[in-house]
């Protein structure tokens, strides 16, 4: 007798998007369909995500209507009172939708989408599994999450709930995001160059660079520091910092204070807003090293994705960061909150190519042995089966 798949409901905000929502795509890619039914859902359809999901011929279905909660630092008081009103209806909408499609599970991936359907998922009967990506001391995880998910996961040890409401003991799990393995390299000059080229910058320009939204916790104006830090000690090396990712969508935009920073600085020659960029690969290979100022950050993915692109990292030793790196065998970490320590890593790797290539061969091997999507699909499995009570095996 066949026992049929079990069916897992993502919920996504849409609109923009980050690392979280990129590991939950990774994971419903790799799913086999003979055990798991993924059914992808979005509130908006409206920006990059729909985009980056077409873009994988992932199909989606669009829940009208259904907004979902805003946090308080990023809408108005009537923007939140609206949607606090509206929230009823939006929870019946959202009950109808997963008794109507015999949900199992809802894997839910972030802040926003945790609350907006945490209830409609008890009251449905479905499971709910709490993917927790972001900061360990959130209230969501620790005074909602013990109440109502089934089960909590979270990306790094460093990301457990500080303080819970009550025990998660025997409900949390600690599960690496998913990476891929990158079959082949770019070719390192050509990325470097193309991006010189496009800047009009000198063909020898040096870079370091960001990756990820520009919001308060990942630290871009210290991204900035660091490089005004580098240049004072290094007057004539020609460097340049780039900024890839997006601003905050909901909270203070950055963008401003970056630029702002690098002006009062006197290096805003030298610091160059990329925004949004796919595939990431041909950029995370054309600067020389990733640094990574934030602080209290679970596990970022670009952390991982430039060791297995072999590009050296510099990171604040705060956070999940200090879970990924071997200080000075796999890259370098750093004092949080203070720009001039990433000086010496950086003269290290910028002006020594041998140890350069020590730490990108070191590090890339051990990202390659260590972050494996089967890996990651195995252990979300069994946690499905566990919460569902069935072998989804055919």
């Amino acid at each position: 007798m066949e026992t049929k798949p079990i069916v897992v409901a993502f919920p996504f905000a849409g609109g923009d998007f980050g690392g979280s929502d990129i590991s939950a795509v990774h994971l419903i890619l790799a799913l086999d369909r003979t055990k798991v039914q993924p059914i992808i859902m979005l509130h908006s359809d409206k920006g990059d995500f729909s985009k980056y999901l077409k873009g994988k011929n992932v199909s989606y279905v669009r829940i009208d209507d259904a907004d979902v909660l805003r946090p308080r630092h990023g809408n108005s008081v009537q923007r939140m009172a609206a949607a606090a009103a509206k929230y009823p209806w939006t929870m019946l909408k959202l009950l109808r939708f997963l008794r109507q499609h015999k949900i199992d599970i809802v894997h839910t991936n972030n802040g926003l989408v945790h609350t907006t359907w945490a209830l409609p998922t008890v009251l449905s009967g479905a499971k709910l599994l709490w993917h927790h990506r972001g900061d360990p001391t959130a209230k969501g995880v620790n005074m909602l999450a013990p109440l109502v998910a089934s089960h909590v996961v979270t990306v790094s040890k460093f990301a457990q709930p500080s303080a819970p409401l009550i025990s998660l003991k025997n409900r949390m799990s600690v599960i690496h995001s998913p990476f891929d393995h990158p079959t082949a390299l770019p070719d390192r000059e050509e990325c470097r160059l193309a991006v010189a080229r496009e800047l009009g910058l000198r063909e020898d320009t040096r870079f370091v660079g960001y990756f990820g939204a520009l919001i308060d916790r990942k630290r871009p104006v210290r991204f900035v520091e660091a490089v005004h830090a580098f240049h004072m000690q290094n007057p004539d090396f020609p460097i340049a910092g780039l900024l890839f990712g997006p601003p905050e969508q909901y909270g203070i935009r950055l963008d401003g204070e970056v630029m702002a920073a690098a002006q009062k600085l006197g290096i805003a020659d030298r610091i160059h807003l990329m925004g949004f960029r796919l595939p990431v690969a041909p950029y995370m290979c054309s600067v020389d090293i990733l640094l990574v100022p934030a602080v209290n950050e679970p596990f970022g993915r670009t952390l991982i994705e430039a060791m297995l692109l072999g590009t050296p990292v510099i990171a604040t030793d705060h956070g999940g960061n200090p879970e990924a790196i071997d200080h000075g065998r796999t890259g370098f970490l750093v004092a949080p909150e203070n720009p001039p320590a990433f000086v010496e890593p950086m003269n290290i790797l910028l002006k020594n190519p041998a140890e350069w290539r020590r730490i990108s061969e070191t590090a890339r091997s051990s990202a390659l042995a260590g972050y494996s999507l089967g890996r990651h699909v195995e252990s979300v499995m069994e946690i499905y089966e566990r919460l569902t009570g069935k072998n989804a095996s055919i």
